[in-house]
């Protein structure tokens, strides 16, 4: 494991308050631009997240969240990730996010039909952020 002197500081909040506080030795996340590890001493930087899962690794322990959207602001090793929605791996409830799914695709398959490009972005968002939460919580 890592000693102090070598650890980031993370923390994921939401609107509706913080999902994740932790140290972690590599935290990797997935950007506009592709994936990204952060480290100790990494230079400070900002970036927009992707739908995707958060890894926040510390030694042998890794821990696992679904980030929807937001952004990374990284500094002196501590690392803030806002999201628009984040959810932990252990509470994500599996059946409610296959059930967004179904809707989702449900919703996309109407849009195309009534050629409403508003609602099928909004579906397309709503099944990737189901998606990632089945990803993350049967890994």
């Amino acid at each position: 494991m890592a000693d102090n002197q070598s650890v980031l500081s993370v923390s994921i909040v939401t609107p509706d308050g913080q999902v994740y506080e932790g140290s972690s030795d590599l935290l990797v996340v997935k950007t506009t631009i592709g994936e990204l590890g952060i480290m100790y001493n990494h230079v400070p930087l900002i970036a927009s997240l992707e739908v995707d899962e958060t890894r926040v690794k510390l030694g042998e322990k890794e821990d696992k969240i679904a980030v929807n959207g937001g952004f990374l602001e990284f500094s002196d090793n501590v690392a803030t990730i806002v999201a628009d929605s984040a959810e932990r791996q252990d509470d994500i409830d599996v059946n409610r996010a296959e059930s967004a799914r179904q809707r989702a695709q449900a919703t996309i398959e109407k849009a195309h039909a009534a050629h409403d490009a508003d609602s099928l972005a909004r579906a397309e968002v709503a099944l990737r952020r189901a998606v990632n939460r089945i990803n993350v919580a049967k890994h």
